[in-house]
């Protein structure tokens, strides 16, 4: 069983709804869940928020925060992981924010620098991970390890 349907058929054993706020992932996180038969019963919606001006209108990331800690930071993955369940009215909320590459990178946030945030019921954790890899693969495995952290989140 992938990762993708453990997933889905862990939030449909609890009645549980997922959104998610991307940025580095465009979408394909969503994407990555309603591949799954039978996603339409715990994804409501997701939010594309590439640009700062959508993380803070969509999901309501603080422009401060932004300002401070930058759209690339563990502050706004989990400001957007929790935006984006409140946003929605769901039980857990997903995000993905990082430097997909090729260009973009600093000696402080290098290129494949991602962070991942989940919200479930009010709790927040995020995680940072540096990807190698072109910029398809920082994605992608970006999406695999914001599954992993949902899944985590569903467990513990």
């Amino acid at each position: 069983m992938s990762r993708e349907s453990e997933l889905v058929n862990k939030l449909t054993k609890k009645q549980y709804m997922i959104s998610t706020a991307e940025s580095c992932t465009g979408g394909l996180l969503s994407a990555a869940i309603v591949d799954v038969s039978g996603a339409s019963e715990v994804f409501g919606c997701g939010f594309v928020t590439y640009a700062n001006e959508a993380k803070e209108r969509l999901v309501g990331v603080d422009h401060a925060t932004l300002e401070r800690f930058g759209a690339v930071s563990p502050e706004t993955a989990e400001e957007m992981a929790l935006g984006c369940a409140k946003r929605a009215g769901a039980d857990l909320g997903l995000s993905t924010t990082g430097i997909a590459g090729p260009d973009g990178g600093t000696d402080e946030k290098p290129v494949g620098l991602v962070y991942v945030g989940c919200a479930f019921h009010g709790k927040v954790v995020s995680e940072r991970h540096v990807f190698t890899g072109d910029r398809q693969t920082v994605r992608s495995k970006a999406v695999n390890a914001a599954i992993d952290l949902a899944i985590y989140c569903l467990e513990h």
